[in-house]
């Protein structure tokens, strides 16, 4: 029995050293901060979704709001959601379906917005904070309120108390959602693989929204409300124990670099006065503005237009996440063939986002719907993907090389489409109709789109690149030269003594992938004859 303890005792010692070795290896940690990054933005998106097929069923079964004198706080994701994963379809009206859009300006539609709200209204100072502090210590403040804010849903069951917990996770998404991406371009500093490793992040963002409606929906039908929630607290948690370990190594070393020696981040306010970050901004914005604007109404248009039963609602966004990952995958791709014309793939992403939504309300069946509905979310792939690294890029070309307040204009970019949709879209679409709303969408896209051809000169200056930020397994991007003195050996092949030839002094060399070509001469001399001359003595 004791030796079987040693024996357990040595194998934990071992693998904790494993561990430690890889924290404080370089390369493995910049992996595992994309992970735990990706992890809480999966995180957020999930509970933002997650919500959707449980609080209207919640308040309409529990607190009674289903009567027909309270039928206005019923929201669109209402009827789309629930009826999705048949879990309690509010009765279907025989009113107008106008009067079904505009519900979304009701309680719900206001309790689905405030986490987007606060977020924008918290934002700037977030930045301002991870700009000075770092960008661990608020991912971990955000990954706290977060899994409190979840901890409040669970167990919250008022609308006030709902309306908080949902305030409060907009509060948590403003840390965790700018510091997770400001730490993920701090961490990659190269173009192509920071490209790379922020749209990983995106995927997770995409699949949190993906999936979380139909796991809350599943759960809450046969494990009740408070199922899902405690799930995703515990995973909140689980990220911030790994958080707290993993940039260990980088708090030591920023403790130990005095405070007036550490970099200083641009200010928000001269950020937005930058036309470059402005252009980058407001194409986030106009490229996560038809998603928060379709959300919350195409459902209700399936219902009326092509008769959409429960199934065809819910399955309607599930194809699409395929062309947004092949979308990410495609623009990482084009982002290290082509590093100059990320402005070009952002600009075709707003023209597809505005075809498709100009296709779409002419779509009558439900198979035919699909492929523009792809198309957009290949369009939001193409901008998403292409703007995010750029907006790091201008920071380091044109300001200091810290990402907080960055990315907190591009959080407030996508906040500010999210804060308005649920809220303003089924007052647009009462107004004037689900046809005209996709209009003015595919205008607001194609009419933005030239103004990126702003971004072509920002790739005319190039970043200082600091040898302190370049890792050793990470091979040079461009050629090198080489320089050989009293005889040195090219490509560092080993001679005999006998062969050298005396050549002396500096000769000037260029090396491409390891291959020597082409010379230049510096103060040379012509070559003795190695008959009679040697630099290691006389023959």
């Amino acid at each position: 029995m004791v030796s079987i303890a040693i024996t357990m005792k040595g194998q934990v010692t071992d693998f904790i050293q494993m561990l430690n070795d890889r924290i404080n290896d370089p390369i493995a940690q910049r992996r595992l901060v994309l992970l735990i990054v990706s992890m809480a933005l999966l995180l957020d998106n999930m509970l933002y979704m997650v919500i959707v097929p449980i609080i209207p069923m919640y308040l309409e079964d529990v607190l009674d709001w289903g009567s027909d004198d309270e039928a206005v706080v019923q929201a669109p994701f209402n009827a789309t959601w629930n009826s999705t994963y048949n879990l309690t379809a509010p009765p279907k009206s025989d009113s107008s379906s106008d009067t079904d859009y505009a519900e979304g300006g009701g309680a719900v539609g206001i309790l689905f917005a405030s986490k987007a709200i606060v977020q924008l209204m918290v934002n700037p100072f977030t930045g301002a904070l991870i700009d000075r502090i770092g960008y661990d210590i608020p991912l971990m403040i955000g990954l706290i309120i977060m899994f409190f804010s979840t901890i409040i849903f669970a167990f919250g069951e008022t609308y006030a108390v709902l309306f908080f917990a949902r305030s409060l996770q907009g509060l948590g998404s403003a840390f965790a959602d700018t510091s997770g991406l400001a730490m993920i371009a701090d961490r990659y500093r190269e173009d192509a693989e920071r490209t790379k490793a922020l749209g990983i992040a995106q995927s997770f963002i995409s699949f949190g929204c993906l999936v979380a409606p139909p796991f809350g929906g599943t759960l809450f039908e046969f494990a009740g409300k408070v199922v899902p929630f405690i799930f995703l607290a515990t995973m909140c948690l689980v990220d911030g124990i790994l958080l707290l370990f993993v940039m260990k190594p980088v708090r030591l070393e920023r403790s130990l670099i005095p405070k007036e020696e550490r970099p200083q981040g641009t200010p928000i306010y001269r950020l937005l006065m930058d036309p470059y970050i402005l252009v980058a901004a407001g194409a986030l914005a106009m490229s996560n503005i038809s998603l928060a604007f379709l959300e919350p109404t195409i459902a209700m248009w399936m219902k009326g237009t092509m008769d959409a039963t429960e199934w065809q609602i819910g399955f309607v966004w599930l194809p699409p996440f395929l062309p947004y990952i092949g979308g990410v995958v495609l623009t990482v791709y084009l982002a290290k063939t082509y590093p100059n014309y990320q402005w070009l793939v952002a600009l075709v992403g707003l023209i597809i986002e505005g075809v498709c939504c100009f296709i779409i309300p002419f779509s009558s069946a439900f198979f035919v719907v699909l492929f523009p509905l792809m198309g957009l979310c290949l369009g939001v792939a193409f901008v998403d993907t292409a703007i995010l690294p750029t907006l790091a890029y201008l920071v380091d070309v044109r300001h200091s090389s810290v990402y907080g307040s960055v990315y907190a204009i591009a959080d407030i970019s996508y906040s500010l489409a999210y804060a308005l949709g649920p809220i303003m879209a089924g007052q647009i679409v009462q107004t004037i109709g689900f046809m005209w709303l996709n209009v003015a969408i595919m205008l607001s896209n194609l009419l933005y789109a030239p103004v990126l051809f702003f971004l072509r000169k920002i790739y005319e200056y190039k970043p200082f690149t600091d040898e302190c930020d370049i890792l050793v397994a990470d091979p040079p991007p461009k050629d090198y030269s080489t320089y050989m003195q009293n005889g040195g050996l090219p490509n560092g092949k080993i001679k005999e003594v006998q062969n050298l030839n005396g050549e002396n002094h500096l000769r000037v060399g260029k090396n491409s992938e390891n291959t020597y070509i082409g010379n230049a001469e510096i103060d040379y001399f012509e070559p003795k004859d190695p008959e009679t001359y040697s630099f290691y003595g006389p023959r």
